[in-house]
């Protein structure tokens, strides 16, 4: 009988620690004081932009690799039977990068062949300057985001020692465990934003690569077009 009550008054005490241990996240980034909450809620907004411009490049490059398969044959077809306007307006339908370039090219036969082809090549940089747009952003994010974050850290360290010396040696340990862990807490929030800004940041430039290799494929189907014999 006094085994189980000895049993059940360590599983309260048990149950007891376990509860005043528990900290909510939110009670983790308050209570590393004025500092460290305006550098959480830094790292939070460089989370929402990486975010946001991550979404938006990634639907604006899905729309822009969306081309009609029969899109190149038409051309082809307009272009061998002399119908330059058809061409055009075909071009002006279809309305991506792939389009763009296959009009600026359409706009120029008549032309020397090097014309056309340098033609091609500028409005090929515009599109992808289009493409790119913001992205920048997001490799700025990947690596400013663990700077900031360690940021916060150092500066809860100072913090902490600051009250170890200004103490005399008689700080408690509790209060500055306390200040030193909830510190680290702004090094794993930059980490985190940072490893996402970075996976983003890869993500859109294999996507955008993807979308050049087709520019540059249909670039070089016209050209070849254009070399045909009549």
């Amino acid at each position: 009988m006094l085994a189980y009550f000895i049993q059940g008054v360590d599983e309260a005490a048990v149950e007891q620690v376990s509860e005043e241990k528990t900290l909510s996240v939110i009670d983790l980034i308050l209570s590393g004081g004025a500092g460290g909450t305006i550098i959480i809620i830094i790292l939070a907004v460089l989370l929402f932009v990486a975010l946001y411009i991550y979404f938006e490049r990634l639907f604006a490059i899905k729309a822009a690799s969306k081309t009609d398969k029969d899109f190149m044959n038409q051309i082809k077809d307009n272009v061998s039977s002399g119908n330059i306007e058809g061409a055009k307006m075909r071009c002006a339908q279809e309305n991506s990068p792939v389009a763009r370039l296959t009009e600026k090219g359409i706009s120029r036969i008549g032309t020397p062949l090097e014309d056309i082809n340098t033609a091609i090549e500028n409005a090929g940089r515009l599109e992808v300057y289009k493409l790119e747009k913001n992205v920048s952003v997001l490799a700025t994010i990947a690596g400013a985001a663990p700077m900031i974050g360690f940021l916060g850290t150092v500066i809860g360290m100072v913090l902490a020692f600051y009250e170890l010396a200004t103490s005399s040696g008689q700080a408690e340990m509790g209060s500055l465990a306390e200040g030193i862990y909830t510190a680290m807490t702004t090094t794993v929030a930059g980490l985190i934003v940072g490893i996402i800004a970075y996976i983003a940041y890869n993500h859109i430039v294999v996507r955008t690569d993807k979308v050049v290799h087709q520019m540059e494929a249909t670039a070089v189907d016209f050209l070849d077009l254009l070399n045909e014999p009549t």
